[in-house]
């Protein structure tokens, strides 16, 4: 059997000869054979293989230990790793998103960003408070990946009472964000017709105030994930490609990654 150089294995498994001596080094895929003279390898072509599929891993952002263990699995396996891989993913970028609804919401306030409103000058403060705290308590129950029942009960509650304040104080940008949380919240739960309810009233806030860049971008993002869950694959399809052409016109780079990562996660 004709051994390939590192070069060659490199350029067919579509990684570099640098990955292929660091894969060597930490034991996930040795050469099948190293002259002992010049140190040079030398590689099988079912190693070309494992390597490209270590390569199609690691693109799915799978920690090392896990890729050196799947490597071995069944099919089934690495299915059910890859379910477990997409919760812990999702978990982030909802995280994520929380973080920047919460920087938005503090550079929105009057005067100085603060965390803590420990007097409420008026009613209308008082919205706002119980609006953002109501807000990110929801992205926190979002986050874990071992929420209760009670859990997707509280935070259907909460998503719905942040909604509620934002009603009553706050801009259309709020409002949007709010509606696009209840759809969010809805499809963690398995509810398609609720999540398309709020979906679309992301979308109908959007256009009837003008707002556009990543607002309207994920008032498509949540359609597209909405109609996944309900089944209808082209609606979903569409959805998604309007999200796709909508990141182009994201002003932030940080927001347009966002929404690209988020669009990732839907699998139509």
């Amino acid at each position: 059997m004709r051994l390939l150089t590192i070069g060659q294995a490199a350029r067919l498994a579509g990684v570099t000869a640098m990955a292929l001596r660091h894969y060597d080094a930490i034991g996930l895929l040795r050469p099948a054979v190293v002259d002992p003279a010049t140190g040079y390898r030398r590689y099988e072509q079912d190693q070309v293989d494992q390597a490209r599929r270590i390569r199609q891993l690691r693109a799915l952002d799978l920690p090392l230990d896990v890729v050196r263990r799947l490597l071995e699995s069944d099919l089934d396996t690495v299915r059910e790793a890859l379910r477990q891989h997409r919760t812990r993913v999702d978990a982030r970028i909802t995280r994520l998103r929380g973080v920047l609804h919460a920087i938005d919401h503090a550079l929105t306030d009057d005067g100085e960003p603060t965390m803590t409103t420990p007097e409420y000058a008026d009613e209308a403060d008082q919205h706002r408070h119980f609006a953002k705290t109501l807000f990110n308590e929801v992205w926190r129950l979002m986050e874990k990946e071992d929420r209760s029942p009670a859990d997707d009960a509280w935070m259907i509650h909460m998503a719905h009472a942040s909604a509620y304040h934002w009603l009553e104080v706050g801009t259309p940008e709020n409002v949007a964000r709010s509606h696009w949380q209840c759809s969010r919240v809805y499809t963690v739960v398995g509810r398609a017709e609720p999540a398309l309810y709020h979906a679309h009233l992301v979308l109908e806030t959007c256009r009837a105030n003008g707002i556009g860049d990543w607002d309207l971008a994920f008032a498509y993002e949540a359609l597209s994930r909405a109609y996944t869950l309900a089944g209808e694959k082209e609606q979903a399809r569409s959805w998604l490609e309007r999200a796709r052409l909508a990141a182009d016109e994201i002003a932030a780079d940080d927001d347009r990654e966002l929404l690209l990562a988020d669009l990732a996660t839907i699998l139509v």
